[in-house]
């Protein structure tokens, strides 16, 4: 696992850095990175002007999931391991990934085929999603979720709390599938 890491965190520099020399999409070779990034992706700003070139941030420690959410991370957060926080969590700031608005926690590994090999759990009091168009995959959050932006989605994920919507119209974005399921409360608390 620990050889796992590391090459994916060489790959992801090498990414970076020739990333850095120009901004053309940079093609990476591990399969996760490769489903939930497919080329590095630029962020936009709210006048719609290239701001910066970001890439997925895989993570197996607490302050590098923080950083990685805030407003100055990434499109795309990947867990390699449970993460649990005795702290209020913010998922915020715009973000783009195929010319899309788009932001991703990844609660998950697999395979080469994109087969969901490994589950991971994020465990935090509340966790608030300020981030438009994001969504939570093939994990768990323990918590309760907080929505304060549009199409906030759940896809094969499980919520071991409430969620709340600050508006009628965050709960009517909302989408969830098949696959996920929330064991509490599904309301509008502004």
């Amino acid at each position: 696992m620990k050889f796992k890491a590391l090459f994916i965190s060489l790959i992801l520099v090498v990414a970076l850095l020739a990333g850095c020399g120009n901004n053309d999409s940079v093609e990476e070779d591990d399969s996760q990175v490769e489903d939930n990034q497919k080329d590095t992706e630029e962020d936009v700003t709210d006048e719609g002007d290239t701001d910066a070139v970001t890439t997925a941030s895989i993570v197996n420690e607490e302050e590098d999931f923080k950083e990685a959410i805030s407003e100055d991370g990434t499109w795309l957060i990947a867990t390699l391991t449970d993460l649990s926080f005795d702290e209020e969590l913010v998922l915020e700031g715009e973000f783009t990934n195929n010319d899309e608005t788009a932001r991703k926690i990844a609660l998950y590994e697999q395979d080469e085929d994109r087969n969901v090999t490994a589950r991971y759990t994020l465990t935090a009091p509340k966790l608030t999603i300020d981030s438009p168009n994001a969504r939570i995959q093939s994990g768990t959050f323990a918590g309760d979720i907080y929505v304060e932006e549009n199409a906030f989605q759940l896809v094969d994920t499980t919520v071991e709390g409430n969620v709340y919507f600050a508006s009628e119209e965050y709960k009517e974005s909302f989408d969830k599938d098949d696959d996920s399921k929330i064991t509490g409360e599904i309301e509008v608390k502004e």
